[in-house]
């Protein structure tokens, strides 16, 4: 009986499907474990090999977690919504909502194919309305709430209101610093409050709530008709499609992350995340202690008492400021900017309005711009010139820094690229030591801070700051709120209205607010979304913005515990059973984005009462990418003609990308090259030893380097049990490693030579019933701890070696028994399920090898008995022999005289000395 994998494979996933083996009851005696997938989006290019490294790894810890009693949730479904999705279908002239059910339908051929333990009844689509239906009055509880940093939870507005109402806004001030009333205070009583009309009181009330609406600057790309984030956007640019790109103040949605920012660090130290991942969020939140310092302009531009506010984290060094610098967008440069400098600053800031936020902080070359302003020195009563430049930003601190070229490098290389002044605290040049710039400064420029360290020195500054009036201690945050809306058409629509300029959030029994079927769209009036365009919307008054991408994805953990529910987004007891998810599988690109959104959705949501844990995430495991190995060939210039790798170097050429698909090791197919493009038809080829050799290179895995590989053919030449090992064996899942199609053959003889332990091709059934032996069961617990060991620790490529020892040390024991070989088959059911599967049912056992209970490891079947002592005669190595570890003196003279090998030497020569050392040797002297 041959090893059949393609009957096997689509037998059992026939069989899984039928007999719904992988559906999960929300309720069990077993204990439960939550394995999830970042869920992927639906591309129309399909999956390449490199996607499923992660779902792989997640469907092996799975099938672990089951067969070892667990009830596991593994659910699947699609980030449908978004950008990609949208510009796909303008560009191939298709409604997004076929194109992205077309590329569904598949992935989910991909997926099954490869054989996945999903609860498939549980699938998501964040762009069917039975999902965003809930993502939408999601966004509604954020919007009816507001940060109490008084409880240090989200509560709801109304209660921020009936505070408002006794006590105007002295319990919760505005979460803006900078934010004012009308009147140009911050600050309003209860009877204030009720004398405002209804836009005043809404307004206020939309500068608290966790979903708020704005107007800010972004990135506008008129080409693609939306706002891009920084990183889609290069050298002024949009990376898809090249469109220019400008900076356009533009209404937007946001969600106030910053206040959770707090939270958000302490809560990484309660999830099982790689301390790399805890340190770029940790980063990105960027929290620092220091203060806000009020600086009195002087310019002939001003007529009235103005101030630059600075945040920094070092005061202390205020002695040593010898020019300001604000960024580009700063509210107070037009007012500030003198006549002579009007023109300059202009031209300026056109420029860096090209140019992303990314751009500007990564850019090396020095720019800027004197506005013809002053700032006065609190201290010392000196004048500080206020340049600007692009390498301040607007969305940090109050986007103005005060600049001290005694203690910062870059402050000291812009001072000398201008020929700005700079005070001479430490020498004519800067060395590179900020503590010792501080130091100086400090006590050359100050009459109170003789003597004290940089901690106290900051603390006495900040203390006199506050006693003058004009400054106060500051926590800040590098962390923004979050943009949530774009001006796309593929997207959730916000359920707001908009009356008379104050938005109104629908009511809960108004949803869904679904998505109008159009036919063709494009960007509304005034760089508003394509729902502008529709006059049954407009009429309506309904915002005609969308919700991001990550809108869905924020939560989509939750739906799949209750996705048929129509009366909540999940039950609390439902949620409550399953609670975080345990272990969380996902590339690092979204370390930050994605992650903080959704570890503060669940926040909210649990503040609120909705759920009962407030950190999504028990265990996040990053897999790594997997590389795609390109092929070369090289064409003679000028020619159609192809010259092999290793003789490419005596003709003139170019070097082209080859599809990997039609090259066998580094041997180009040179038929199927031929029929590969029109171009390559009449192609002619210089061989080296009558073969065409390729050259390689590792690079990223895409579809324009020719470089992807189809999991489908795998799967069709070697089956979805070897695909599925041979990822897992190309190295651990965390790493990144190239794709190299030649050693899939190694795991494919692996599974054959297994199957040959239970059938002969020739003989037929060979496995029997006989009783296992201490050596077979010496090889089988060996087996048993280490495949157990390492598919705990998800290091499933050692888990593969592991099991091609088992087989191969079985296989020269000849061992053909099912009392061991059915154990084997429970330890690679989740590696290789359909083989698993059958050899399972070949074997006479009932029921599925799914639900088997998984071995115990058991240590006295691996503990020695024996040792190999070596034996000498005469001091020269003569033989080895196996000894019972607790034999005596007189049991081991007696082995040792008794062997063939020994007795030759002695020749029955009379024995002066027997030396055993008990573990280590045995010597005989003659």
């Amino acid at each position: 009986m041959e090893y059949d994998f393609r009957k096997i494979e689509q037998h059992w996933q026939d069989y899984w499907k039928q007999t719904n083996a992988y559906k999960v009851a929300n309720n069990s005696e077993k204990p439960k474990y939550y394995v999830l997938d970042m869920f992927p989006y639906p591309s129309g290019a399909g999956l390449h090999v490199g996607h499923p490294l992660g779902y792989i790894s997640s469907d092996i810890y799975a099938r672990f977690k089951r067969l070892k009693g667990f009830n596991v949730l593994h659910p699947m479904g699609y980030d449908a919504f978004g950008l990609p999705a949208e510009q796909y279908a303008i560009e191939h002239g298709v409604h997004p909502a076929v194109s992205t059910d077309k590329n569904i339908a598949t992935f989910r051929k991909q997926l099954d194919n490869i054989g996945f333990c999903f609860d498939w009844d549980r699938e998501v689509r964040t762009s069917d309305v039975s999902y965003y239906k809930w993502t939408q009055w999601i966004f509604l509880q954020l919007f009816n709430s507001f940060y109490n940093r008084v409880s240090n939870k989200a509560e709801n507005i109304s209660v921020l209101a009936a505070s408002f109402e006794k006590e105007g806004n002295s319990v919760h001030p505005f979460p803006s610093a900078q934010y004012k009333l009308a009147n140009g205070k911050a600050t309003f009583t209860a009877a204030d409050w009720k004398a405002f009309d209804e836009a005043t009181q809404q307004g206020i009330l939309m500068e608290y709530r966790l979903s708020f609406c704005g107007y800010g600057e972004v990135n506008w790309c008129e080409g693609l008709g939306t706002v891009l984030a920084n990183d889609e956007v290069i050298n002024g640019v949009s990376e898809r499609g090249g469109f220019p790109v400008v900076k356009k103040k533009l209404r937007q949605w946001y969600l106030r992350i910053t206040e959770y920012a707090d939270r958000l660090l302490e809560g990484l130290e309660r999830v099982d995340y790689s301390d790399a991942m805890k340190e770029m969020q940790t980063n990105w939140i960027g929290k620092s202690y220091g203060a806000e310092i009020d600086f009195a302009v002087s310019s002939e531009a001003v007529t009235a008492d103005l101030t630059l506010t600075v945040y920094t984290t070092r005061p202390d060094t205020i002695f040593g400021v010898d020019f300001m610098v604000v960024a580009p967008e700063h509210e107070l440069i037009e007012q500030i900017t003198t006549a002579g400098q009007k023109q300059a600053v202009e031209e300026y800031i056109a420029y860096v309005k090209s140019r992303s936020d990314r751009e500007r902080m990564a850019e090396k070359k020095i720019s800027g711009c004197f506005t013809g302003a002053y700032v006065i020195n609190p201290f010392s009563g000196k004048k500080v010139p206020v340049w600007i430049s692009e390498y301040v930003l607007a969305g940090y601190g109050t986007g103005a820094i005060m600049a001290v070229p005694c203690g910062d490098e870059r402050d000291f290389k812009f001072a000398q690229h201008f020929n700005i002044p700079v005070t001479n605290i430490i020498g004519d040049a800067f060395d590179g030591n900020e503590a010792n710039a501080t130091k100086d400064a400090l006590l050359q420029n100050s009459d109170f801070l003789n003597g004290v360290g940089m901690r106290e020195a900051m603390a006495i500054v900040i203390d006199k700051l506050v006693e003058m009036g004009i400054g106060k201690r500051k926590v800040n945050f590098k962390m923004r709120d979050a943009a949530f809306s774009r001006q796309r058409y593929w997207g959730e629509p916000f359920p707001v209205k908009w009356i008379n300029g104050v938005a109104y959030p629908l009511s809960e029994n108004e949803l869904p607010l679904e998505l109008p079927f159009i036919e063709k769209y494009g960007p509304g009036p005034e760089g508003e979304g394509p729902l502008a365009n529709v006059p049954a919307w407009t009429e309506r008054h309904l915002e005609t913005n969308t919700m991001p991408g990550y809108a869905g994805s924020s939560w989509y953990f939750l739906r799949y515990m209750d996705p048929h529910n129509n009366e909540t987004f999940c039950d609390r007891k439902v949620s409550d059973y399953w609670g975080q998810v345990d272990v969380y599988i996902g590339g690092t690109e979204h370390a930050v984005g994605h992650l903080l959104y959704s570890r503060m959705w669940t926040k909210i949501l649990f503040d609120l009462g909705h759920i009962g844990h407030d950190e999504p995430y028990k265990r996040l495991v990053n897999q790594g990418m997997i590389q795609g190995s390109s092929r070369f060939v090289y064409r003679v210039r000028g020619t159609n003609q192809y010259v092999s790798g290793g003789l490419a170097d005596q003709y003139e050429t170019d070097r082209l990308h080859v599809d990997v698909n039609i090259v066998d090791g580094v041997e180009l197919d040179t038929a199927a090259f031929k029929q590969w493009k029109p171009e390559f038809a009449d192609a002619t080829f210089i061989l080296e030893d009558g073969k065409y050799i390729c050259s390689s290179e590792v690079e990223k895995m895409s579809k324009s380097k020719f470089n992807t590989v189809n999991p489908d053919v795998l799967v069709e030449k070697y089956g979805a049990d070897t695909f599925r090992m041979y990822e897992m064996f190309l190295g651990p899942v965390e790493q990144s490693k190239p794709w190299d199609t030649k050693g899939i053959e190694g795991v494919h003889r692996f599974l054959r030579k297994l199957w040959r332990l239970f059938f002969d091709e020739v003989k037929g059934k060979v496995w029997t019933d006989e009783k296992a032996t201490d050596a077979e069961l010496k090889v089988l617990h060996k087996a048993i701890q280490k495949i157990e060991k390492d598919t705990e620790a998800f290091s499933f490529n050692t888990a593969v070696s592991a099991f091609m020892v088992c087989v191969n040390e079985l296989s020269d024991l000849k061992c053909n028994k099912k009392e061991i070989l059915q154990h084997v088959l429970v330890l690679l059911t989740p590696y290789a399920p359909h083989i698993a599967e059958q050899l399972w049912s070949e074997l006479g056992n009932a029921g599925s090898v799914l639900d088997a209970a998984y071995p115990v490891f058991e240590e006295k079947y691996v503990t020695e008995s024996t040792k190999e002592y070596p034996v000498s005669i005469n001091g020269k190595l003569r033989t080895t022999i196996h000894i019972d570890l607790n034999a005596s003196q007189a049991e081991v003279e007696a082995i040792v005289f008794a062997n063939e090998v020994v007795q030759k030497w002695v020749d029955g020569q009379p024995v002066k000395k027997f030396v055993f050392v008990k573990g280590k040797m045995v010597n005989v002297v003659i």
